[in-house]
């Protein structure tokens, strides 16, 4: 095992210590050492390409099909440029797995800690002239989503979270520094309420197993958003629960993940025991399915039928 000593104390991460453990890349430490110092870095990071993607939108986008059908455009190209140079200045040596760079360049195995990356996640949103898309940054570590950062840059608003350290909402303008933001709120997700629920749905990708499933909630409301803002909306108390009973990418997920579990939420996936685990190359990074709740008791409490997942 070779320590890098290359510890973090500079971007404060006092006790995380980066080293190699069998040529996989680790973080070790305290999940609480990755303090303000480092989640500013990042989100300043998530901030820039935020601006990038705005100022793609200001020119012809001149979308194109990927080979899973869905569009890609400059703005993600831009945005992912942003986000792989300043996420390795920031961890250094830690592996990145960004959507679009994945499809050329797949890690060979993810044993360690990496960076998972949504350049811009909602890419049919932007193209539909709405403002919901966002831009998804999360770290993952022993298959878990530890910390999580989500920006709507056309909203001027970034969520962000980590594991023991809560959650919080910034009112940013898209470029600026973390610590230029004009409002900080510390969020949390709100309690089932016994009727009256919200349900986060989405807009673009409501399939019919999700739509089966919500028609067995009690008086829900659906409120329909793109992106990983839905995720937000339950971290922040403004929903309950968002279902998603279709595959989707491990980078559409882990970021809002984070927010959501630092803000009191949890997320319910396909593997036993309920979990979901990031990381997963013969899986093409997919996810069958999964329900995130603000209210991890809500399951319980509801007497809902288990979903079916993958």
């Amino acid at each position: 095992m070779l320590s890098l000593r290359c510890t973090l104390g500079l971007l404060g991460l006092p006790r995380a210590v980066i080293r190699q453990d069998e040529g996989a890349t680790v973080i070790d430490g305290d999940m609480h050492a990755l303090d303000r110092q480092l989640l500013d870095e990042l989100s300043s990071v998530v901030s820039a390409a935020g601006a990038a993607i705005l100022a793609a939108r200001r020119r012809p986008l001149e979308a194109s099909t990927k080979a899973d059908h869905s569009p890609v455009t400059a703005a993600d190209h831009a945005s992912e440029s942003v986000l792989l140079e300043g996420i390795s200045r920031a961890l250094p040596g830690i592996p990145v797995v960004s959507e679009e760079a994945v499809v050329n360049s797949p890690p060979a195995s993810l044993s360690g800690s990496f960076v998972l990356v949504d350049p811009l996640d909602g890419t049919r949103e932007l193209l539909a002239g709405r403002d919901e898309f966002t831009v998804n940054v999360a770290i993952v570590s022993g298959g878990r989503s530890r910390l999580g950062i989500v920006a709507a840059p056309a909203l001027g608003l970034l969520w962000r979270g980590f594991e023991g350290g809560g959650a919080e909402r910034l009112v940013l303008v898209p470029g600026s520094r973390a610590g230029a933001a004009r409002e900080r709120t510390a969020i949390r997700t709100r309690a089932c309420p016994r009727s009256g629920l919200i349900a986060a749905v989405s807009r673009s990708h409501l399939d019919p197993q999700t739509t089966a499933w919500l028609a067995q909630l009690p008086d829900a409301q659906r409120l329909a958003c793109g992106s990983a803002v839905k995720f937000c909306q339950i971290a922040e108390g403004l929903a309950d629960v968002y279902p998603r009973l279709w595959t989707t990418c491990e980078w559409d997920v882990a970021a809002g993940h984070a927010v959501l579990a630092a803000a009191g939420g949890m997320l319910v996936g396909p593997e036993e025991g309920g979990a979901l685990t990031y990381g997963g190359i013969e899986a093409g990074f997919r996810i069958p399915a999964f329900v995130a709740w603000g209210d991890p008791s809500a399951p319980a409490t509801l007497s809902l039928p288990a979903p079916r997942m993958g």
